[in-house]
């Protein structure tokens, strides 16, 4: 059946469906994630917040995003990726409604709030990108979750221009309702999707497996090849653990080290950039916004460039270009904070080349966190990747206010002097990316989703299925 898939020449219009809803659900579920960052430069100094209270506000929602992906990763192996898909959008749709009513100065209301839009966040990215995957063909699986990952720089695009324009007409509560009505729009449109072959697989639901393939390859059920009765009996359902992760040494501190070093890296600069382009420029948080859509366009092009990247080089040799060049770009944009070419800020323009690698890495750190894991584990592994890596989302925006001085009100002369080293700090999780990519990484490019999953389980466990027992090529999936 997968075999049928994998050899189909182009890919179809259900597959194409598919593909958009996934982009339009990580699109919204990062606009209201991001646009945390461009309300706080508008309230910062009317609240009177500190680094502190700030860094706060930032990191409730990394709390979140790392529990809900363990959190929802696990359900999806459990119970499936179609249903667990909905409840994440519910989940921070509401949440980032709620934040509308966020009472005036109470940024303790507005963290509480944040972390449950982060929790539904974190979830979506770990199941619809893992879900999209088991639906196409090998050979174009990096390129099509790279594009998928796409849909967050979007996200922080929209969710600029949407802080640029709007606030003076609804306010920056208005910005919270705009992020919250599209999420239930998402809803209506992913209903028709069905569940995931490869996890209906696991489960032993062979002959549903075969209906899913035959709906994305737009044939009618009886031409997609039935599973012989002798398979069908092979195979067991099974149940995904946390303690099986620690079967996949390999997988786990490959996925693991790379997350954590990119989003620390990425939250810690993009949370922080508003604000940091107020106070360094002396311009308005609506201009700021506007120089933040630049930003945004930048990590675009590096999504796209790095998504077609990997089905041509190889998932290892960018993870490895990627984390160095953004580790030296971003030490870069700090060094040039007070240069400018007539009015333009050279701190500015470098920061959205940083942002191409920045940004751009995520097109391979979040696609290969998922194909590093056997389909029984995917989304649990992928999640206690992805989850593990939200630390990032505490650690960059706090150890960014820790070397400014959390107790500091957030003023230029608070801010200045400690802008190198506090890129330096970031660009140094990069250089933990490529370290972890160079020692522990292993290429899946272009290999099928049934070739990793021999390989993984022989050098993982003992064969689980019948397709994990037929011979495989080598033991270590080099």
């Amino acid at each position: 059946m997968f075999e049928m898939l994998d050899r189909q020449p182009r890919l179809t219009r259900n597959q194409y469906k598919l593909i958009f809803a996934a982009v339009g659900g990580n699109m919204l579920d990062f606009f209201d994630l991001f646009i945390i960052g461009f309300v706080l430069a508008f309230i910062v100094k009317p609240w009177g917040l500190t680094f502190g209270q700030s860094a706060i506000v930032l990191l409730s929602s990394g709390v979140g995003a790392m529990l809900g992906a363990v959190f929802w990763g696990w359900l999806a192996d459990r119970i499936g990726r179609r249903a667990v898909f909905s409840a994440t959008v519910a989940n921070f749709s509401i949440a980032t409604g709620a934040l509308a009513f966020t009472p005036e100065g109470g940024w303790i209301c507005l963290a509480a709030l944040r972390f449950l839009v982060g929790f539904g966040a974190g979830g979506l990215y770990c199941v619809d990108l893992p879900l999209v995957q088991e639906f196409v063909p090998a050979r174009l699986r990096g390129r099509i979750g790279g594009l998928i990952t796409a849909a967050v720089p979007v996200g922080l695009l929209l969710a600029s221009l949407a802080a640029a324009t709007m606030p003076s007409l609804i306010g920056w509560r208005g910005l919270f309702i705009v992020g919250m009505v599209p999420g239930f729009a998402l809803l209506v449109l992913r209903a028709w999707i069905p569940e995931s072959p490869r996890w209906l697989m696991t489960q032993g639901r062979l002959e549903e497996a075969r209906r899913s393939i035959a709906w994305a390859l737009k044939r009618r059920t009886d031409e997609v090849p039935a599973p012989a009765q002798a398979d069908v009996a092979a195979f067991q359902p099974q149940k995904a653990s946390f303690a099986s992760l620690f079967r996949y040494p390999r997988s786990l501190a490959v996925s693991w080290l790379t997350n954590l070093g990119i989003q620390t890296g990425h939250y810690g600069m993009t949370m922080w950039a508003p604000t940091l382009l107020v106070l360094l420029l002396q311009i308005t948080p609506g201009e700021a916004s506007w120089y933040m859509a630049a930003v945004s366009l930048g990590g675009l092009g590096g999504r796209f460039l790095f998504a077609w990247l990997t089905d041509i080089i190889g998932r290892r040799p960018c993870g490895i270009i990627i984390s160095i060049a953004a580790a030296a770009s971003l030490v870069t944009a700090a060094a040039l904070h007070g240069a400018f070419i007539g009015p333009v800020s050279l701190f500015w323009l470098t920061l959205i080349v940083a942002n191409v690698f920045v940004d751009g890495g995520f097109a391979v750190v979040g696609p290969y966190a998922s194909e590093v894991w056997p389909s029984r584990l995917r989304t649990t592994g992928m999640g206690s990747a992805y989850g593990f890596g939200g630390i990032g989302k505490i650690i960059g925006p706090l150890g960014l206010a820790w070397i400014i001085g959390s107790s500091n009100v957030v003023t230029p002369q608070a801010t200045l002097d400690a802008v190198l080293p506090a890129f330096i700090y970031l660009a140094g999780w990069f250089v933990l990316v490529a370290v972890a990519f160079l020692v522990f990484g292993f290429e899946t490019r272009g290999r099928s989703i049934e070739a990793l999953d021999r390989e993984l389980e022989g050098a993982g466990s003992a064969p689980r299925t019948a397709l994990d027992a037929t011979p495989r090529l080598s033991t270590h999936p080099e």
